[in-house]
């Protein structure tokens, strides 16, 4: 049979609402044990132009980077495609190299000491969750 479970949809909103819950008491506590200011919603909060520069190159090189990746991966259809080039991985890739700049710009100019620890604590959780999630084949969910 092609195609997934009809429980699938279901396992995955369960695995977000769980993974959404525990980042939000993570953060809370984290931040309130630091002192640290809850930041913007949605927003990119550049600590200085320096890293508003640094910031966008890293995403910009990313996003060539995914279509590149994506165009070398087509190419290979009946091959197995490269997993270093797939997007899921790029993505994470971006994610971990902004917020490990967001934490050395923080921990250099940020006017709290320990914004950078947060940072640092939130990427640290959420490799974490990823490798557990993976590692328990997601949490035996799916």
């Amino acid at each position: 049979m092609y195609g997934v479970e009809s429980s699938f949809l279901l396992a995955l909103l369960l695995i977000l609402a769980i993974f959404l819950v525990m980042l939000a008491l993570f953060n809370a506590i984290m931040r309130k044990w630091l002192g640290v200011e809850k930041p913007k919603a949605f927003s990119n909060n550049h600590i200085n132009d320096k890293h508003k520069k640094i910031d966008w190159s890293i995403r910009i090189f990313g996003i060539a980077v995914m279509v590149i990746g994506y165009f070398v991966n087509v190419t290979r259809l009946p091959l197995k495609p490269y997993f270093f080039l797939e997007t899921w991985f790029l993505l994470l890739v971006l994610l971990f190299s902004t917020e490990i700049i967001r934490a050395a710009m923080e921990h250099k100019y940020a006017k709290n000491p320990n914004a950078y620890i947060y940072t640092i604590s939130q990427l640290v959780f959420l490799l974490i969750f990823l490798i557990s999630l993976f590692a328990t084949d997601f949490f035996g969910f799916l």
